[in-house]
């Protein structure tokens, strides 16, 4: 005679299996996160003050006070630039380069050049660093129109050359303001930030490395 099997449970006695692994029989399960989601969900957005993508709204009174900066740069700008002469009739501007500085002072006159007391043409005695002198009054239009008396220290011919250039353009535009943007517009008023890369420790020169012997 064969035996009967007992008949599985139906209802809630048959689910006790899945309820024991949740911590007990009988136990009902809380869905994901609870009550604390649906109120972050409709509570409303509040930004952080103390966040750094959080900016105050410009008051009126900021407003009107940039909108005056605004205003006083614009009327400095088209304000006509007053031409800097002592009472020698000289203009006087400071150039540097690498490691020179030159202190330069030119007046209206045939040309010549003085440098540390010197002729230029024996001072300077390369024709490319003569060149470099001449070029500002080329850009200017003001070849040989101007004298130009200048002291020159530190650095070796080439930095001497390149901040008497940086002076003597300066100097330009402090005597004719109105020579600024054709000056500009070639670069001789901007100050050449380049120089000597230093020597690094474990290295020949600033990037030269010794040579490489595997044994």
């Amino acid at each position: 005679m064969a035996t009967q099997l007992p008949k599985k449970p139906s209802g809630s006695a048959g689910n006790s299996t899945n309820n024991s692994r949740g911590g007990g029989e009988g136990r009902e399960r809380r869905p994901q996160g609870g009550n604390r989601d649906r109120e972050r969900d409709n509570k409303p957005f509040q930004p952080n003050p103390a966040s750094r993508f959080t900016r105050p709204m410009p008051t009126a009174a900021a407003a009107a006070k940039r909108l005056a900066a605004q205003e006083a740069n614009a009327a400095a700008e088209a304000a006509p630039k007053v031409p800097q002469i002592d009472a020698l009739g000289r203009s006087y501007a400071t150039g540097r380069r690498k490691d020179a500085t030159a202190r330069v002072w030119i007046k209206p006159g045939s040309g010549k050049i003085i440098v540390n007391g010197r002729d230029v043409k024996t001072y300077f005695a390369r024709p490319v660093l003569l060149m470099l002198l001449n070029q500002p009054f080329v850009a200017a239009g003001r070849d040989g129109q101007y004298d130009i008396n200048c002291t020159v220290t530190g650095g070796g011919l080439s930095g001497q050359a390149g901040a008497v250039r940086h002076g003597l353009s300066r100097a330009l535009i402090n005597y004719e303001p109105d020579l600024r943007g054709a000056l500009k517009s070639g670069g001789f008023l901007t100050r050449d930030s380049r120089k000597v890369e230093r020597k690094k420790y474990g290295k020949a020169k600033a990037r030269r490395s010794f040579q490489f012997s595997k044994r």
